[in-house]
């Protein structure tokens, strides 16, 4: 199987995934989820499928659920539009990208203020000693 067709085919997957969440899964549970990547084994037998969910951690909870009790009706969904020969299986994850993201976000805010606190130190600061205590070329005794 070539990657080429392994990555058309993922993202083949996520469009069909995320337009049947749209417009035929009805499920309640299910909240403003946006599907962000799939995953295929090379065999092409089992994608993963990747998630986020705006919302606290019950919504999170929720459209798990909601989608785990879809998972039949979306690989349906996916062997009808794809028309491979072995529909995969579907597994869903929640994407760690939006928490990581912000993580890295803080370290950036954290050593931006860092900096600023080091360069407000720094305009205050006096010199220990002479402003230049280093010899110049000019300044250089002759013994003669």
């Amino acid at each position: 199987m070539s990657k080429a067709r392994q990555h058309k085919l993922e993202d083949r997957v996520r469009v069909i995934v995320a337009e049947t969440l749209e417009k035929r899964v009805k499920d309640p549970r299910l909240g403003f989820i946006t599907i962000t990547d799939v995953r295929m084994t090379p065999d092409l037998r089992e994608a993963s499928v990747f998630y986020t969910v705006y919302g606290d951690a019950q919504a999170q909870d929720e459209t798990a659920a909601a989608l785990e009790s879809a998972k039949g009706l979306l690989r349906s969904e996916v062997g009808k539009q794809t028309g491979i020969k072995f529909t995969p299986s579907l597994a869903f994850f929640a994407d760690a990208m939006p928490e990581n993201a912000r993580h890295v976000e803080e370290l950036l805010r954290k050593a931006q203020e860092d900096d600023e606190r080091v360069h407000l130190q720094a305009a205050q600061g006096t010199y220990a000693g002479e402003v230049d205590p280093y010899r110049h070329p000019r300044e250089v005794e002759t013994d003669e």
